[in-house]
């Protein structure tokens, strides 16, 4: 293993394992495998842990955005306004249902500008699509300012931001959906992929609950086209025991953040959140010049970093269609060519970030 992973399973797993395995054999004796009182209760705890009515558990956070849209009766001719720096699945998902992704670029901190929003809006734009990137809330009073304004619907893709909060209130709660991500590499993390989605709408709820099942009200009654989109039972029981000690991981990963901004270089630049931000760091991104031949050092050097995300989503063959180039997005563009993400899991030591901290600024300094 590097000197500093950039995740670290192994430890996870040593940590929860007395625990955890009894609770995953009772899965195996009952032969409860799909559904049932396992994900309802992962539903309620998560409903009371966000603040919301309703918490549909789902298999992904991808399929939460497409469930989302969905629900909220976005399609084709539709446009939807989102960032650009983000996971892929943000705009799939828009895709996905017949509509069109819009970008507007970023500011400083990564989060989409409501600015770049509001003169993206066209008389086709049906909903805003913000993400809060690395566990980092995007400014959500203004994104709901504009909403109100030229009546649009909020889905917030909060895939990586379980937990984050701005001024009290949980990201993902600001608007009529919500989606998260179980997937293991998050905060709140599965053995597997997972998502849900969260609402205060009972019937996106009652939506959303009929599309995860083929549309199916019971065995033999179909009332809409749907999918498979159920949460597994061993998924839901790992997740509601991990959502327990969610609060100590993150306090542990702003523990790691507080111990980085108190060491890093200068010349490492954690950017400045919003006022009211309480932050979760699913990721710790700084912005560095000469970002590859430092992330060439630093793995030499045994530790192990990653780039979210090297290639902005408008310069991807993919979207080569909707007509952006270089220079669409200048402040996103910048952003992508300087931001490098270091290993901020909730087993790291202050001896760990210390020597990442060293070796950056040895790095520098040669």
């Amino acid at each position: 293993m590097p000197k500093v992973p950039f995740v670290n399973f192994p430890a996870q797993f040593e940590e929860e394992r007395a625990e955890l395995i009894p609770l995953l054999e009772e899965v195996f004796r009952r032969g409860d495998f799909v559904g049932g009182a396992a994900v309802e209760a992962l539903e309620q705890d998560l409903a009371e842990y966000l603040g919301v009515p309703y918490v549909v558990a789902l298999n992904s956070g991808t399929d939460a955005l497409i469930l989302g849209l969905k629900a909220l009766e976005i399609g084709p001719g539709d446009e939807v306004i989102t960032p650009p720096n983000s996971f892929v699945a943000s705009a799939a998902a828009i895709v996905a249902v017949g509509a069109k992704p819009v970008f507007a670029d970023v500011q400083a901190d990564q989060n989409i500008d409501p600015a770049a929003v509001a003169a993206a809006i066209t008389p086709n734009t049906r909903a805003i699509m913000p993400v809060h990137i690395a566990g980092r809330p995007a400014d959500m009073m203004a994104i709901l300012a504009l909403a109100e304004r030229y009546n649009l619907a909020v889905i917030e893709d909060a895939a990586q931001s379980i937990g984050t909060r701005l001024n009290g209130r949980m990201t993902g709660t600001f608007g009529q959906v919500g989606c998260f991500s179980g997937h293991p590499l998050k905060n709140l993390n599965a053995a597997g992929d997972a998502g849900f989605l969260a609402t205060t709408d009972a019937a996106i709820a009652r939506q959303v609950r009929l599309l995860r099942n083929h549309g199916m009200v019971d065995r033999n009654t179909v009332v809409t086209w749907g999918t498979v989109s159920r949460l597994d039972t061993l998924q839901a029981v790992l997740l509601q025991f991990r959502l327990k000690r969610l609060d100590g991981v993150i306090a542990r990963r702003r523990a790691n953040a507080a111990h980085y901004a108190a060491q890093l270089d200068s010349r490492a630049v954690i950017p400045v959140g919003l006022p009211g931000a309480f932050e979760t760091f699913h990721l710790l991104v700084v912005q560095v010049d000469r970002r590859d031949e430092l992330q060439t050092y630093l793995q030499d050097e045994g530790i192990q970093t990653a780039i979210h995300y090297p290639v902005p989503i408008h310069l991807q063959p993919v979207a080569a269609e909707y007509g952006y180039r270089l220079g669409s997005f200048p402040i996103c563009e910048q952003q992508a060519n300087r931001i490098l993400s270091l290993p901020i899991h909730h087993f790291l030591t202050k001896s760990q970030i210390d020597w990442v901290s060293d070796r950056i600024s040895t790095f520098y300094d040669r």
